[in-house]
This record gives C-alpha cells, structure tokens and sequence, in this order.
C-alpha cells in the first residue's frame, strides 16, 4: 500500500465503515455509503474511457456528489479538476484547455456555459463523460449532458477498477493567485497528503500508509470539522480532507452563499469542535450574528482562519462574540500546502505572526540561501512540494527553484522575517495580486476587460482596503478624449468579461503613471486610489 489518496480512503472505509464522514447540509453519508457511490461513478468513468492521467473538471456547489467525483477520480488515477463556478465562458474555456479536460461533472445549474464550451471544441463530444446533477432547477433545460444518476445506475459499487495506482498519482489544484492566468498546480498524492491534508493526524502524521487503519478504529483526532469555504478552492477540500483522513467528520457548508446563521446553526446541529473561515468577508457576519443571536456552542473550542488575513477590528469582535473559543491563523497556499499556524493573541502580532516546521524557511531569493539576524528574505518551503505548474516550464522554474546543494524549494512570494522565538513575521506580498475575501484576483486579467471600452484610453487596477473583503478592485481609468464613464457603466462592460468577483468596485479617473522603464506604477496606483476614495493605504510605510 502506498500513500495514494484512494488507497487511504478504502483503509479507512473497512477499518470503520459505519463512521459518518461527511456532513453537507441535510445529508449525511457514512464511510461505506460515500465509497459505494465513489466506486459506481469509478466504474462509469473507466466505462467511458476515462484512467490514469485524465481530467475530469468539477463545476458545482458544496455537495455531496463533489467529494464522491473526487474520490471515483483517484481511485482510478484519474485527476479531478476544479472549475471555478464563477467563472464565465471564456474564462471556463481558458482552464478547460489548459487542464485538457476528458470530461466534466456539473450541477445543472451550470449546464449552459459548460455546454457553450463544449461547443466550442468543435467536434461532437462523448456524453457519457460530461454528466449533469440535478440541483432542482430548470436552468441546464436541454442539454444533452448525461444525468448523474443514470451513470451511476446499474454500476457495482465494489474496487474491481484494474488499475495500479501509485504515490505519483496526480493531485491538480487550479488557482487564480499571483501568476497571472489560472495555473494547475501539480501534486504528487503522497506530498499533498503529508502537505496539506493533515498527513493522517495533523500533529504528529503517520509513517505508514498503514496507519491509517487506526484512524478508522481508534482516531487520535476524532473532530467534527466545519468546511465554509466553496470546495472549488484549495481551503474547502483541505479542511474537508483533514476531518475525513484524521479518523474525524467533515462539515461542510451547503450554502450557494454565505449565511452566518446557517452556518453556525450547522456547527450546533453537528457539535462541531473546528469551524474554518476565510478572512473578513466571513468573520465580520459570524461576529455580527452571534451578536444578535447568541448561541450555546459547548463543542466549539477554535476558530480557525485562512485564505485571507482578519483584521484587528475583526479579531477582537470575534473573540468578544465568542469567549473562551481560540481564534488561530493558519499561512499557506495551493503552491506551498499549509505552511504555519499562528494563535495570536497580542494586538502587535495578529495575524502577521506563524509558527512553521523544519522543512520551512526564509530565503534570500537571488542565492537561496537562508538570511540571518532579522533580514528580510521570501518564505520557502521543501520537502513535500508540487511538482510545479501545469503546461508552464517558465514559470515553474522560477517558483520552484533548485540551490546549489540540490534542494528543491517552493518560493511562496510571502516575504518575512525570523523573530528571536523562531516564527516568522509576514512583511507582505511579492506581487500585486488583490486577495478579495479569499478569493485572488490578477489586476492585468481585469485592466484587460477594462481597455475594451470604447471611453478607455488606459487604466491600472489595483486593491484598496475593503471593510468587510480585505481588499476590493479599484480600476484607476485614463479617459480617451472628451469621453466619460460612470461606475455603474464600467461594472456593466466588465461583467460577461470576468468572474463578478473580479468586477471593478471603485472608478478612480486620472492619468496613469508609468514607471521610469515604462511599465505601471502599481505603487503609484495603489496610492493614489487610496488617497482619491479618502481610504488609509496599507502599504504606506
């Protein structure tokens, strides 16, 4: 037995079959339950011609059926891929050529934009590959997607899958972060496991595969964890794959958007000890909620936070609003898996202070060497690492470098310094990507859709401090000559272009600035927006 994902699972599914794992909204499934299923999609897919390598793009909410796909994909080494529901038809087409997708499984509700994509492959696609959950609505009405039930119809629900599957197997998680376009990262299944999804007990992992079996017998983490982040992310499978693999349940949010009293009624429903968060844009109404509607949640002992920083504000609400509870940080990304944890609790360290491993360290980046005595340097990580960028040598080169003494390192693009305690201070970010309530957002994907408008001359976009998102999209707009534009009229241009999320909030008009060798001043802009919007800039200093 190796350390491949499936294999993991189907351990822990005979260790303790009868385990509820995985809670979303009303329904349940028990270990035994949720891998019969997995195994009849498993059984389609190879039927439809889908193994080893293939890539299966998922485009749903948060249910069931997702974490089902992503289980059927491993155990046939096949590659689950995930679709930001989000996004409109170019962007979708954009990864769906990229990760070369053999199929798609969508929730109807998203059965127009993957058919219009499918009709721009420009030949007749296999429908037995692209299946369609019916989610209750009537928007996917006359596609010719095969219905997710029907596939799984008539399928044996044991392993008899023929495939070998092995610790390399692929582990693809897309993202929209700082490298421009949206990127695969790659994976080895072994190396997410021990990276980002607990390593079979998140403080002291296991040492083999084995070993797991005792998480199904007698879990030394038996926890109800409770996932809000959408499973389209890197945040909402990780914390999902913690509570399963760790012997522990799963709670995850079915919400198609964010109500805090839905969530912490589910929290108190489930007697969930763990609730994870992403930044602001999820506190603020967790807090303002338990204002207004106080509830006994004896179970509850942390809450934890990823994806996007809390504010100070924010933090103190969340510790008056729950007494007692820990309130921790947690410091990573879908290239560097979950790097450091932090409960910080002095008004001078929130949110910027991480305890990390051994495999983590500071690096001066033209030498790769770790820096001293309270230099500045990039956070890094080795050891269990991605393989790199799918379809991007370039860019895989630079972020995965190689030293001089042969060790591979991941450059998280964080830069800090090394306290005397040994934790790392975060300084900022090493690019000028905008983190929108966990959500990345590429300013030149935006200024993109921006210079398409007739009244556009030129624009810079650039993130601005947003009371309840962390950060939000400031588009700094140059006119043409004697032309105008209005917000409103700006949102309207760009929406159909990007994700809604991505759509400018602010319009600041005035004469870009370049730098002295000719690109923008993206300190310039990000000054100048805050200064016209009369907001405080962060980056000031």
């Amino acid at each position: 037995m190796e350390f491949q994902l499936a294999s993991l699972w189907e351990a822990l599914v005979d260790g303790g079959p009868d385990h509820c794992c995985l809670v979303v909204g009303d329904e349940r499934r028990t270990r035994r339950s949720l891998d019969d299923r997995a195994n009849q999609l498993a059984h389609h897919l190879l039927a439809a011609g889908i193994g080893r390598g293939d890539r299966i793009g998922l485009c749903t909410y948060n249910r069931i059926e997702h974490v089902e796909a992503m289980l059927a994909c491993w155990k046939i080494s096949a590659v689950p891929i995930n679709l930001n529901y989000r996004y409109v038809a170019d962007e979708l087409a954009y990864v769906w050529a990229d990760a070369d997708l053999s199929g798609t499984i969508a929730e109807a509700t998203f059965a127009p934009v993957i058919t219009e994509v499918l009709g721009r492959l420009g030949h007749e696609a296999d429908m037995a590959r692209h299946l369609v959950i019916n989610d209750g609505s009537n928007i996917g009405a006359g596609h010719s997607m095969t219905k997710y039930e029907d596939a799984l119809a008539g399928q044996l629900s044991d392993r008899g899958f023929g495939q070998v599957r092995s610790a390399d197997d692929l582990y693809v998680i897309y993202t929209g972060g700082t490298t421009g376009k949206p990127k695969g990262v790659m994976w080895r299944h072994e190396d997410i496991f021990f990276s980002a999804m607990g390593g079979g007990h998140y403080f002291e992992p296991i040492t083999s595969p084995e070993q797991i079996i005792d998480n199904a017998v007698d879990p030394a983490m038996p926890m109800n964890m409770t996932a809000t982040a959408p499973l389209m992310h890197a945040a909402g499978q990780w914390v999902t794959m913690i509570a399963m693999f760790s012997g522990g349940t799963a709670v995850v949010y079915g919400g198609r958007s964010f109500d805090a009293a839905d969530v912490l009624d589910l929290v108190a429903r489930e007697g969930s000890q763990t609730v994870a968060l992403v930044g602001d844009a999820m506190a603020i109404p967790v807090a303002e909620e338990m204002e207004r509607n106080p509830r006994e949640l004896p179970a509850l002992f942390a809450i934890s936070n990823g994806g996007a920083m809390l504010s100070p504000a924010t933090r103190e609400r969340l510790a008056a609003a729950f007494p007692g509870k820990i309130l921790s940080d947690g410091f990573g990304s879908s290239e560097t898996g979950a790097v450091g944890t932090g409960a910080n609790n002095s008004p001078d360290e929130e949110g910027s202070h991480f305890s990390v491993g051994p495999k983590t360290a500071v690096l001066d980046v033209e030498t790769l060497e770790p820096v001293v005595g309270g230099v500045a340097g990039m956070v890094a990580r080795s050891g269990h690492i991605p393989l790199g960028y799918l379809n991007d040598e370039a860019k895989s080169a630079e972020v995965f470098p190689t030293d001089a003494a042969g060790c591979r390192w991941v450059l998280s693009g964080d830069w800090a310094i090394i306290e005397p305690d040994g934790r790392l201070r975060l300084l900022g970010r090493d690019s000028n990507s905008i983190n929108s309530g966990g959500d990345k957002i590429h300013p030149e994907e935006v200024e993109a859709a921006c210079r398409n408008h007739e009244a556009i001359d030129d624009v810079i976009v650039t993130g601005v401090p947003d009371e309840r998102w962390g950060s939000s999209v400031a588009a700094i707009v140059q006119l043409a000559e004697h032309r105008s534009i209005s917000l409103e009229e700006l949102q309207d241009h760009c929406r159909g272009r990007v994700a809604g999320y991505k759509v400018p909030r602010h319009l600041v008009l005035g004469d870009v600035k370049l730098t002295n060798v000719g690109k923008p001043d993206t300190v310039w802009a990000r000054a100048f927006a805050c200064a016209e919007l009369g907001l405080e800039n962060p980056r000031a200093s």
